[in-house]
């Protein structure tokens, strides 16, 4: 830039060179333009009450008047030749995951394009548990993924803590991804003197400082109304229904199968869109928890392939009976979909016993090696996670994932 000249009202001072820095704003940034001014001497006659006459409107006595002439067309040739990138806003959005699925979490942010957040998850030797966020989420939108599998209890309280620290922390929202609900099961009072777990559970939940919760094939719908939180509900039918959709099963062939009575209107939903194959169901009856004895089986499957769908796989005690009276009825091949692979022994051995031609499961608690059989699939819900959490993150629909 060139050097411009500068008036000093004080007649006796000698001139001086000064650089001097004035700010311009375009395309909103603010960018210092240095200038080179002079302070020569004013002429002193023709003051007006030992004022100079002549000076600019608002100028002050004895003090440099700074005069950059067509400064604005300089910046902006300056401009031109040095362009700089506007900065990225940053994104409110974080994302943590405790210690029960990494691997899903991991998937979770890759879908999204982002990094897990920095979290310290650790157990002192009395087995507490310590956590402890390791970045700034002042006024973000926290999502923690921590599904309650087993050993549930340890998981639950982790997600708690986990909770109370983005809470402390400052987060403007905390929303608890729980892919697998525990104590879902106990959602309901069948004999006297039974507690209901699941609202206990969700109670801790909302009091611990979530603002929303977001979870996949809950155990029965009325769970959702034991929060007091918003609760965005999504099924893992999805990934299963397209798996199944590759195998090219013959419509006319295939027969959507119930376990139970309490999971008829979770079949009929699946049989609905596998271009409204046929229903039947298992009736059962269950002398105790985990225990289960089949009696009776309502509808037609001779010489079909029998889809068993479920929820979650706990025992496998009874979809194997389930899947023992199909083969019986003349069921052709038997396949057991279910969305929460809990897998408690001795599951992997009935599972594996040859009455199932291929058992379908998702992620959403992650299966050790020494679970896996060669009849097993697992299906990833890391997409359809990924896409609800954007969703909700944007105030978008969540429904129209299922429509």
């Amino acid at each position: 830039m060139q050097a411009s000249s500068c008036r000093s009202v004080a007649g006796s001072r000698p001139a001086d060179t000064t650089p001097v820095c004035r700010l311009a704003t375009t395309a909103g940034r603010a960018v210092a333009v240095r200038v080179q001014c002079t302070l020569q001497e004013t002429r002193t006659a023709g003051a007006v009450n030992g004022v100079p006459v002549g000076l600019p409107k608002g100028a002050v006595p004895n003090r440099p008047i700074l005069e950059v002439p067509d400064w604005e067309n300089q910046y902006r040739r300056h401009a031109a030749r040095h362009p700089q990138a506007a900065p990225a806003p940053l994104s409110r959005l974080r994302l943590f995951s405790g210690t029960s699925n990494p691997t899903l979490a991991g998937e979770v942010a890759h879908y999204l394009g982002l990094e897990l957040g920095k979290i310290k998850c650790k157990r002192f030797a009395d087995g507490e548990i310590y956590v402890q966020i390791q970045e700034s989420i002042r006024g973000c939108d926290v999502f923690l993924i921590q599904p309650t599998c087993p050993p549930v209890n340890d998981h639950l309280m982790e997600l708690l803590i986990m909770i109370d620290a983005c809470r402390r922390a400052s987060a403007r929202s905390i929303t608890a991804v729980v892919p697998y609900y525990g104590y879902a099961r106990a959602d309901r009072k069948v004999q006297g003197r039974e507690s209901i777990a699941a609202k206990l559970t969700a109670n801790l939940i909302t009091e611990a400082g979530a603002d929303r919760l977001l979870a996949i094939d809950l155990h029965s719908g009325q769970c959702v109304g034991y929060f007091d939180i918003p609760v965005d509900h999504v099924y893992g039918e999805t990934v299963i229904l397209d798996y199944l959709a590759s195998k090219r099963i013959a419509t006319g062939d295939l027969v959507v199968v119930s376990p139970d009575v309490g999971g008829v209107a979770r079949a009929r939903a699946f049989a609905k869109k596998l271009n409204d194959a046929p229903l039947a169901i298992v009736d059962k009856r269950r002398s105790a928890h985990n225990v289960s004895e089949v009696m009776n089986l309502i509808g037609d499957v001779r010489g079909k392939v029998a889809v068993l769908v479920d929820d979650m796989i706990d025992t496998a005690g009874t979809i194997t009976n389930a899947a023992k009276v199909l083969a019986k009825e003349g069921a052709r091949e038997v396949y057991a979909c279910a969305t929460h692979a809990v897998f408690s022994p001795p599951a992997v051995e009935r599972l594996s016993s040859g009455v199932f031609q291929e058992v379908i499961v998702a992620n959403t608690i992650p299966v050790p090696p020494e679970n896996v059989f060669p009849q097993l699939t697992i299906l990833s819900v890391a997409n359809l996670l990924g896409e609800t959490i954007w969703r909700v993150y944007n105030a978008a629909s969540v429904q129209a994932l299922r429509d």
